[in-house]
């Protein structure tokens, strides 16, 4: 059995074979690794892609801004060949539809087709604003009622101006309290109280109220309240139940000048008052009850007076306006002589004085100085009043 010969100094392994490069072989980790040289990759990385040539292609797809876009496009040119990168196709082709969009606007205004886009587009707004359910209804709002009115559903309306003709006006909308559904009759009396007054505020001058208008209100339904719809509409709306009104009939501070709101807020307090009268048709059937109501009379008349002498008026309306105080406090002094009265003989005599002296016809001459209508109503008890009449109930929404 031989013996190998012990190792040398090189170890076990023999030397190693010299190759071409003249050099001992190097193992993988024989040494530290060596990064890339600076300016070369070992893949060929792209050159960027310039982000003004994408927003010119993007404005002129869209055709947002071409004067813009074509701008844009050009600065993204300059800088791709300054820079070397990428994107001189997005940017041209931005600034062809740029242009193209430019050359249209351009074209457009000339022969007014922005006007009629705008028009058309604000058309369509309105069509759009116009149609919307009764609780959409404010104050001032006119509009027409599609379909039967007399159903107690909800209804859509059709918001129109007040200029032309329409079914129905809105004087006021208030909230109703509580929790609890109240009901329906005292919804109607809540409405039908307050709508009123509404009204008397609302349309001062009630002179200027055809006499075939009458006063109508919206009430919840028991599933509107409880979805939280507490709302009450009143409004004044044509007695047939058609499109029988044209024009606004708001005449209040909103659309009165000072003398004429001066002169309507003195006589409604006088309306008031007349509105009051006993429900017995013969003095002597409740002469007590129209004795109390003949003071309230002379008290609103008395009112009334102040509030005419207390105004500074225009030249013009000074001298009607004296005349028409005079006739008020003469009026006064007789309804005041039938709140006295011991018998039914005595106070009817004082009380046809006391009535002809504020005679609606009495005041037509201050009404044409004040610029106020100047025909009677056809039903007026005195003072301009248009009675207690005119309700057509309500309708549950």
């Amino acid at each position: 059995m031989a013996i190998p010969p012990p190792p040398g100094p090189e170890g076990p392994y023999p030397p190693p074979v010299q190759g071409p490069y003249q050099g001992p072989y190097q193992g993988p980790y024989q040494g530290p690794y060596h990064a890339w040289g600076q300016g070369y990759s070992p893949y060929n990385r792209p050159a960027p892609v310039n982000g003004l040539a994408i927003v010119a292609l993007v404005l002129g797809i869209l055709c947002f801004l071409p004067a813009v876009g074509l701008v844009l496009g050009i600065v993204a040119l300059a800088q791709i060949r300054k820079r070397g990168e990428r994107g001189k196709a997005l940017a041209v082709g931005g600034m062809v539809m740029s242009s193209l969009g430019l050359a249209l606007l351009v074209l457009a205004v000339a022969t007014g087709g922005v006007s009629d886009f705008w028009d058309g587009f604000k058309g369509g707004m309105n069509d759009s604003a116009r149609t919307g359910t009764v609780f959409s209804l404010r104050k001032g709002d006119c509009f027409d009622e599609p379909g039967d009115s007399s159903k107690s559903v909800a209804v859509h309306v059709d918001k129109v101006p007040c200029a032309g003709r329409h079914h129905a006006e809105v004087i006021a909308n208030f909230t109703m309290s509580g929790a609890g559904y109240p009901g329906r009759g005292s919804l109607l009396d809540v409405a039908d109280t307050k709508c009123r007054a509404f009204e008397r505020a609302y349309a001062m001058d009630a002179w200027a109220v055809p006499d075939d208008v009458r006063l109508y209100h919206f009430i919840p339904t028991r599933d509107s309240w409880n979805l939280g719809r507490h709302s009450i509409i009143c409004m004044l709306e044509s007695g047939d139940g058609r499109s029988g009104l044209t024009g606004s009939l708001r005449k209040d501070g909103f659309t009165l000048n000072a003398d004429q709101f001066a002169y309507l807020q003195a006589v409604d307090t006088l309306d008031v008052a007349l509105r009051a009268a006993p429900a017995a048709k013969y003095v002597d059937d409740d002469l007590r009850g129209y004795k109390e109501w003949a003071t309230s009379v002379s008290v609103a008349l008395d009112d009334e007076a102040h509030l005419l002498r207390g105004h500074g008026w225009f030249p013009a309306a000074d001298k009607p306006v004296a005349t028409l105080v005079d006739d008020v406090e003469a009026s006064r002094r007789e309804w005041t002589k039938a709140a006295a009265a011991t018998d039914a003989d005595t106070f009817s005599a004082h009380y046809k004085k006391g009535l002809k002296l504020i005679d609606p016809r009495r005041t037509v001459t201050a009404r044409k100085v004040l610029g106020l209508t100047t025909t009677p109503l056809s039903n007026d008890g005195g003072g301009g009043s248009r009675g207690n009449g005119g309700s057509g109930g309500g309708l549950e929404v």
